[in-house]
């Protein structure tokens, strides 16, 4: 296996900031025969997604089921996850697993704790002008399955927004052939707080919280990471509910000078890479001599991955190592890639993150490898992908609450700001507002 080197910055730059549009990407194979297989006709991912929103909301638990049945091959009578299932789950995963989870829990709710967004009114002799925050009242959360169960991602999300006041968590997990959630979803779930679980995976679990169904409660807003069937099925239901953003594939960028450890450049790489085979890779290094041993290390520590076939896949198709002049222009890179991940392997990496434009996360120093944002740190490794840290941050208290505004004027204020808003309100052609104002001041004025 060979990633490729750029030792031309332009076209490394080309290459990885390439159009990424979700609802044209080409399927799998496998995919691609699933989707005949359950609709009997060859449809893109826009269009599997439209059909199942569609059913969802006409046909409500029964399409749920059926889809379960037909993708996930699980016949489901209860989608609710029941207290039987959650206390089995308990008792099935190991103990130093559910510590973990618990360890990384504590570690997230800790770090969120420390975010205040608070209420605040502002009282003058005119009156008195704030902001009330509300918790929202019912969020939905996705947590992955597909390949495998992702626990982390569910503690990414369902803490924060317990940390923010949400009072209903409706969580959504592909169930198993065996008609239950992963046993460490369910055990994710009870350590979050979930209000509800559900055994619902894919568009079809999307749809069910946005339009609601008999089992399942409409949601407020839906939260959480998943694969092209899920992003495209968030969007198609945007301004039904709310949504967090629309993760696509999952993206690192290591910024490393002559200083690194190529070993621990390639590991991150692998750490990256194996997640799916449309996730991304990249190196933007100053050394040329770096780039090579690099190479060199992806290949030895490839073979003895479990999930190497994946991994290579990755490299091979979106992985790449760019060779630029120095680090100025690595950081002009990085920014305009804006990446989910950005790792900094050079020498004395706390003077250049002032650098730092557009970025998820920031991994400083080798001591901070990305996998520890995924699962210990602390801050919610659900961040924004393909692009859209330019104008997105990851998940945090500010995505499960609404800013409600208050507007108490007293007469001495009325005074003030009336006049002016009358002649824009006539301005505008808005008689009726004008004269709303306007009838206020009449009454202030002495006889």
């Amino acid at each position: 296996m060979k990633v490729r080197i750029f030792n031309d910055a332009g076209a490394g730059r080309e290459f990885i900031l390439a159009e990424r549009d979700m609802r044209a990407a080409e399927l799998s194979p496998r995919m691609r025969e699933g989707v005949q297989r359950v609709f009997g006709e060859d449809l893109t991912a826009e269009e599997v997604v439209t059909r199942i929103l569609r059913d969802v909301r006409e046909q409500g638990d029964s399409a749920v089921r059926h889809y379960a049945r037909e993708i996930d091959g699980a016949e489901l009578d209860a989608l609710r996850v029941s207290d039987d299932e959650t206390s089995d789950a308990l008792a099935t995963v190991p103990q130093d697993i559910q510590d973990a989870l618990r360890f990384a829990a504590e570690r997230i709710r800790s770090f969120h704790e420390k975010q205040h967004i608070d209420s605040w009114i502002d009282f003058s002799p005119e009156g008195a002008l704030g902001q009330m925050i509300r918790p929202l009242e019912r969020v939905g959360l996705y947590a992955p399955g597909g390949t495998a169960p992702y626990p982390s991602s569910l503690l990414m999300t369902a803490i924060p927004a317990r940390v923010a006041g949400v009072r209903e968590i409706v969580i959504c997990a592909p169930p198993e052939r065996n008609g239950r959630i992963a046993p460490i979803t369910a055990v994710a779930a009870h350590i979050a707080g979930a209000t509800h679980v559900f055994k619902i995976g894919g568009a079809q679990a999307i749809g069910a919280m946005a339009f609601g169904t008999n089992s399942v409660p409409k949601v407020d807003k839906i939260l959480g990471p998943g694969n092209i069937f899920v992003v495209l099925a968030k969007r198609q239901v945007y301004g039904e509910v709310a949504i967090d953003a629309l993760p696509g594939p999952t993206e690192t960028l290591l910024i490393a000078d002559h200083t690194a450890d190529p070993g621990l450049c390639a590991a991150d790489m692998l750490a990256q890479a194996e997640h799916d085979q449309m996730a991304s890779a990249i190196l933007v290094t100053t050394s040329a001599e770096l780039a090579q041993r690099v190479n060199a290390e992806l290949e030895k520590q490839l073979t003895p991955l479990s999930r190497e076939p994946v991994a290579r896949e990755s490299l091979e198709h979106n992985g790449a190592i760019i060779v630029v002049n120095d680090l100025p222009e690595a950081f002009d890179l990085s920014n305009a890639y804006a990446p989910e991940h950005l790792c900094l392997l050079i020498e004395k990496p706390w003077d250049w993150i002032s650098s730092v434009e557009h970025a998820g996360g920031i991994f400083i120093g080798e001591s901070s490898p990305e996998v520890i944002g995924d699962y210990t740190a602390g801050p919610s490794h659900v961040m924004p992908t393909g692009g859209t840290a330019r104008f997105s941050s990851p998940v945090n208290i500010s995505d499960f609450v609404k800013v409600i505004s208050v507007i108490g004027l007293n007469e001495e204020g009325l005074r003030k700001v009336g006049p002016t808003a009358a002649t824009v309100a006539r301005a505008e052609g808005l008689t009726a507002h004008a004269a709303a104002v306007e009838r206020r001041l009449e009454r202030l004025r002495p006889d």
